[in-house]
């Protein structure tokens, strides 16, 4: 009987030790950033207009550059900021040498501010682009970095890895359905439009930027959860 007693307070000595330091556990919980602790500069500076420089493509996929460039004006402008058609600043790229953006990404912005108005730049550097048309998928993996023309400090940077699934489910059945989902999943990908899928990647990407002048979240988002600075995602 006094060993059943021994054991029984030992049993409740222990619970009685573990369970403060489950306690412990269940308040080391992640800690929340909200966007205006991530982004504070951008919150602070409120930039409106924003310029789009040249992708720095750092992949052996030659095009991606030119996909990328044409893939950032829409989901800039859904953000609520006034972004200067890609087009139109051509021209004045190729004047101050500044299609080759690389030169730009650490150094002065001060000619966009002076020249064109910019409060912010923003610089979009490509490090990965593979296709996997069996799979039917298509992995980008780009950082954005939006730097103040003013200061000349980050006012918002994300990077990550997006895989854009194309593959194609016929429901067939049997091995001449996998034949044919397979078949259908290679046309699918080898024929996708790598705009949108470039679109696809940057509005991701810039989902957790906080909202502009001319969106109707502005002023509003600043306690929303910021989402994790590097990231990987699939999309459809």
């Amino acid at each position: 009987m006094r060993h059943t007693l021994t054991i029984a307070a030992t049993a409740m000595l222990a619970l009685s030790l573990s369970l403060p330091a489950a306690a412990g556990k269940k308040k080391e919980q992640k800690e929340v950033i909200t966007r205006s602790v991530r982004y504070a500069q951008m919150y602070a500076e409120q930039p409106q207009t924003i310029v789009i420089m040249p992708p720095i493509n750092r992949t052996n996929h030659v095009e991606a550059k030119d996909y990328f460039y044409s893939t950032m004006y829409i989901p800039l402008c859904d953000k609520g900021y006034y972004v200067f058609p890609p087009m139109l600043t051509m021209e004045m790229f190729q004047t101050e040498s500044a299609y080759d953006a690389e030169m730009y990404v650490e150094g002065s912005l001060s000619t966009f501010r002076e020249v064109l108005g910019a409060d912010a730049a923003m610089f979009t550097i490509i490090k990965d682009w593979r296709r996997v048309n069996a799979a039917g998928l298509l992995t980008v993996t780009v950082e954005y970095l939006l730097r103040s023309t003013k200061t000349g400090e980050t006012l918002y940077h994300r990077e990550g890895t997006v895989t854009i699934d194309h593959s194609v489910q016929t429901n067939s059945g049997g091995l001449f359905g996998a034949l044919a989902d397979l078949v259908a999943t290679t046309i699918s990908t080898a024929a996708t439009d790598k705009i949108e899928a470039g679109r696809k990647c940057t509005a991701y990407a810039l989902s957790d930027m906080p909202a502009g002048r001319y969106s109707t979240a502005y002023g509003t988002d600043g306690q929303v959860e910021a989402g994790e600075a590097y990231f990987s995602a699939t999309v459809k």
